[in-house]
């Protein structure tokens, strides 16, 4: 049973040395790019689905090397697909105080109230409305993603009425983006009031943190074996 295992780390480990470091044109630091990760995570597991599929004529390492190649295929589709979504989305915040933060597959735009919204509203400002166009644009090009907006506050007041804030406030970015032309099947609202907290409650620095909208995006991988 180890056998099948031992092809997996030396065909993952050579796909991702194939990977190289690269500077990020618009902050400078050098990353490396995720479609080398997925292509390593998508060999391991295509090539443990091949060595362990079958009998026939075709040799366990055979089938171990094919899996590899199609999950590697499927894997860095992926990674390359949100990576050149990052790069226009990096270029398109830039002074608009809305941060970009890349979480494996997955990219997250952070969305402080002060950018946003107005105290205890949930209306958008000219400033909110102008980067969101951006974004929309963004979207409209990859249309592959999901995207899910989380609305956040801070514990101060009736924690009942900040689950409704937060609720609104989500709503009112998925309502800006859908008539900016994202399609509505691809936008999740959800709001979480104040039980989601990235600081202390203790500080006004603290509060301002939480007071936020986060944009998830994330690939619908079901889409990306139909491109391959």
């Amino acid at each position: 049973m180890l056998k099948p295992f031992r092809l997996i780390v030396p065909v993952a480990t050579a796909i991702l040395l194939v990977g190289c470091a690269t500077t990020d044109p618009y902050s400078g630091q050098t990353q490396r790019s995720t479609a080398a990760t997925g292509a390593g995570v998508g060999a391991a597991v295509g090539a443990a689905a091949g060595a362990l599929s079958g009998s026939g004529s075709t040799s366990r390492r055979d089938r171990a090397l094919i899996g590899a190649a199609v999950g590697a295929a499927a894997g860095a589709g992926i990674g390359a697909y949100m990576d050149r979504q990052e790069q226009q989305l990096r270029h398109s915040m830039q002074g608009t105080g809305i941060d970009v933060d890349r979480r494996g597959d997955d990219i997250v735009l952070h969305m402080p109230s002060g950018v946003t919204f107005g105290f205890d509203s949930s209306e958008l400002t000219p400033s909110a409305r102008n980067a969101l166009n951006d974004v929309s644009s963004v979207l409209n090009q990859y249309t592959d993603t999901r995207v899910n907006i989380a609305g956040h506050t801070d514990s101060t007041g009736d924690a009942g009425y900040n689950q409704r804030l937060s609720e609104r406030r989500a709503e009112s970015v998925g309502n800006y983006l859908a008539q900016s032309g994202v399609a509505r099947n691809r936008l999740y609202m959800t709001g979480y009031g104040e039980s989601r907290p990235v600081a202390s409650n203790a500080t006004e620095q603290g509060r301002a943190q939480n007071r936020r909208v986060e944009i998830t995006l994330s690939p619908i991988e079901e889409q990306f074996p139909q491109q391959m």
